[in-house]
């Protein structure tokens, strides 16, 4: 399933314009990635926990030359899955 996918869901369910659909999904999407740069969490009650965490800084190789290079710390998107979507999917 991509995004593209996930409007026609939408689309599908609200009967209104394809337009309007793909509105609600980018505001969904736009309003999570805005809540993690803020460093907040989002929490979807059944589904899961999104989260922004600090990488630490490492070394790292280049495969292709095996050389080593320094990577700086970052944040980085997080996702953990709610007990129900796990036990859902478990079938």
């Amino acid at each position: 399933m991509n995004k593209q996918s996930i409007i026609e869901l939408v689309h599908g369910t609200l009967e209104g314009t394809k337009v309007q659909a793909e509105k609600v999904v980018d505001v969904i999407f736009e309003g999570i990635t805005d809540t993690l740069k803020k460093g907040e969490d989002v929490s979807i009650a059944g589904f899961g926990i999104f989260s922004a965490k600090m990488r630490a800084a490492r070394t790292a190789r280049n495969p292709r030359t095996g050389e080593s290079i320094e990577v700086k710390a970052m944040r980085v998107p997080k996702f953990r899955a709610s007990k129900s979507l796990k036990d859902s999917v478990k079938g």
